[in-house]
């Protein structure tokens, strides 16, 4: 049974299509297009909004892209930092090479890569070298004088006048980058002085997907969205311009209410004239909540969302990635709502799962493990840790036998394979932990599907685990963590570590 769809892909294109043309039209056909989120791979808005596609956006950019190129910047800072992008687990710096290698896939040209906030770090300095060794046009920004209050010195020959110029032939160019705080804005105004300086009359717009302006303030969609932003502290908040100007209640967040005035001086002083901006809603081109056929089944996607990002934040303050501020954030979030952890359908199964192994003796290290899966079909699987395989191990290869219709009792991998795996960690890897992690299981079953019928099958049934949920009673390694992201299954975890030693955790 397949899981409810509540949005309308098409739908959507073609409302947000006709958007962007529509505000390219209000300018001397130049549009500087800030790319707010994801530009692929939007996993937050696939799951908040079922039926959403990841990829639309890029969709979207092929059927501008005679129109359209795309400038892509990345924060000296965060390649300095090896900043990470986790539904990847690769660093900002590897995502925009990656990114660059998707849209030549996708036939998009990129004019430029734009360093912002250059001060010759080394790792930027590095970035750039081995980018322009392999022909990319490389722009290096710095921090622009004068900003944020000196309005005058910022639209100068000192401000934004002393970054470089970056050539674009296309009415449309999509100024993008990987996560947050990467320059896009500070780009696309330099670019907007330096085209209005050669008698080009370029406009400005801004296209984020949330939080969504058009639904009420503490709609579910954009509920998840503040949890997803908990570490940034960002708040939706009624843009009180647009209300004023307009009488509308219209939704947006406070980075962008607060930067609005500021904004709004720098254009005018910029296009020498009034801006045709009087709210930053109005700056947004987004018409997502056009694309939304069932409000209900939304509203249940993101309520699961602000879920995940509650154990999400809770295993990143445990290891030390947040402060406890940004766990508070998402709680306070999660009982405004009225909703309980419990309600993932997958956490109570996998904590008895753990209960289960423990009643039979079955961990190690005297530490408890337990997985659960829900299939498409709300089929619930469990696994658990043993001295063999860790609990993600198990999880999977129980899942793809039961869709597989294998019994239970059935190995997959033969003793003999598992045996000479634990011997080669042991005595020649000199290994601590012998038992396999999900990685290490998932090749395992590759060598065993060419003498094993029943593993081959289990194999090409992989697959259908894709977009299902998962949860962990405890923080999967780093080996279990890189099979279910290959898998593509919607993980959480509970904030335990699986073992008391400190590295592998």
């Amino acid at each position: 049974m397949p899981h409810p769809v509540g949005f309308d892909n098409e739908k959507y294109l073609e409302q947000q299509l006709n958007a962007i043309k529509e505000r390219v039209s209000l300018f001397q056909n130049k549009l500087y297009l800030e790319f707010g989120g994801k530009l692929l791979y939007d996993y937050h808005a696939a799951r908040v909004l079922p039926g959403f596609d990841p990829n639309v956006k890029m969709r979207l950019l092929q059927k501008l892209k005679d129109n359209a190129e795309v400038i892509l910047c990345i924060y000296a800072g965060d390649i300095e930092r090896k900043k990470i992008r986790a539904d990847f687990g690769i660093t900002y710096d590897s995502d925009a090479l990656k990114l660059i290698d998707d849209l030549s896939e996708w036939d998009i040209n990129v004019a430029a890569i734009v360093i912002t906030r250059y001060e010759k770090q080394a790792a930027a300095k590095a970035f750039k070298s081995k980018l322009e060794r392999r022909g990319v046009k490389v722009f290096t920004h710095g921090f622009t004088k004068g900003y944020p209050g000196d309005v005058e010195t910022i639209v100068s020959q000192e401000g934004y006048g002393s970054n470089a110029y970056i050539e674009t032939t296309k009415p449309i160019v999509v100024v993008t980058g990987p996560g947050p705080g990467s320059g896009k804005l500070a780009t696309c105004l330099s670019q907007l002085y330096h085209d209005h300086k050669r008698g080009i009359e370029s406009g400005y717009a801004k296209f984020e997907t949330f939080p969504v302006w058009n639904l009420s303030l503490k709609h579910e969609v954009n509920v998840a969205y503040e949890s997803a932003t908990a570490d940034l502290k960002d708040v939706n908040l009624i843009d009180h311009f647009h209300l004023e100007a307009y009488g509308n209640v219209a939704v947006n967040y406070n980075r962008d209410t607060e930067a609005f005035p500021l904004l709004k001086r720098i254009i005018e002083r910029i296009t020498g004239k009034p801006s045709i901006y009087r709210s930053p809603t109005d700056m947004g081109v987004n018409r997502v909540a056009f694309g939304i056929t069932d409000d209900s089944v939304v509203r249940e996607a993101a309520k699961q969302e602000i879920i995940r990002r509650y154990f999400r934040s809770a295993c990143e303050y445990a290891i030390g990635l947040v402060e406890i501020e940004t766990q508070q954030r998402i709680e306070l979030i999660l009982s405004d709502l009225g909703a309980e952890i419990e309600q993932r359908s997958v956490v109570l199964p996998a904590r008895e799962a753990a209960v289960e192994a423990k009643h039979k003796g079955k961990g190690n290290e005297g530490i408890y493990c337990g997985a659960a899966i829900e299939l498409m079909d709300g089929t619930i699987i469990t696994g658990s840790n043993s001295p063999l395989m860790h609990a993600a191990s198990s999880l999977v290869l129980n899942a793809t036998k039961h869709i597989a219709g294998i019994p239970e009792e059935m190995h997959l991998l033969p003793p003999n394979i598992t045996e000479s795996l634990a011997r080669l960690k042991k005595y020649i890897l000199e290994g601590k932990k012998v038992s396999l992690d999900l990685d290490e299981t998932l090749i395992a079953l590759g060598i065993s599907a060419i003498s094993n019928p029943a593993a081959e099958m289990a194999l090409t049934k992989l697959k259908e685990l894709r977009n299902c949920e998962v949860h962990m009673t405890h923080i999967p390694t780093p080996g279990d963590e890189a099979g279910l992201r290959k898998i593509g299954v919607n993980l959480t975890s509970d904030p335990n570590f699986s073992t008391k030693l400190l590295f592998i955790s």
